[in-house]
C-alpha cells in the first residue's frame, strides 16, 4: 500500500503547513479566538488521521496484517474523513459561514467507520 505511504505523507506535509499558516499568516485575520482554535482542531484530526493513513500503509504490508480490503476502506474513509471534516473546518474558520458545521459531523462520522474497519480487522 505505497499509495496510503504517501498519501499519508502529503497530508501530515500539508498540515504542518496549515498549522503554520494558521498559526503565523492567519493569526491576525481570524474574526475572534474561537475561530483560531477551529483552526487548530482541523489541524490535529488532519495529521492524527494523516499519520493513521501511514500506519494502515504499514499494516497493509503481507508480512504484518496481511493485504485486506477493511483496511484499504479504512484508509480511503479516513481521507474522505479529513476533506469533509478538517476541510469544512477549514472554511468555517476563515469564512465564519456556521452553515458549514453541518458537514462537519460527516467527516467524524467517516473516521469513526474507519477505525472500526481498523479494529474489525484486526481482529480477523
Amino acid at each position: 500500500m505505497e499509495m496510503f505511504l504517501a498519501l499519508g505523507a502529503v497530508l501530515a506535509c500539508m498540515g504542518v503547513i496549515l498549522g503554520a499558516f494558521g498559526a503565523h499568516a492567519l493569526k491576525d485575520k481570524f474574526a475572534s479566538s474561537h475561530y483560531a482554535a477551529i483552526w487548530e482542531t482541523a489541524v490535529q484530526y488532519q495529521m492524527y488521521h494523516a499519520l493513521a493513513i501511514i500506519g494502515l500503509g504499514i499494516l497493509s504490508n503481507e508480512a504484518l496484517l496481511g493485504s485486506s480490503s477493511l483496511l484499504s476502506w479504512a484508509g480511503y474513509l479516513m481521507f474522505t474523513g479529513i476533506v469533509f471534516f478538517s476541510g469544512s473546518l477549514y472554511v468555517l474558520a476563515v469564512t465564519g459561514v456556521k452553515k458549514l458545521g453541518a458537514i462537519t459531523p460527516i467527516g467524524g462520522m467517516l473516521f469513526i467507520f474507519a477505525w472500526g474497519l481498523v479494529a474489525i480487522a484486526a481482529f480477523s
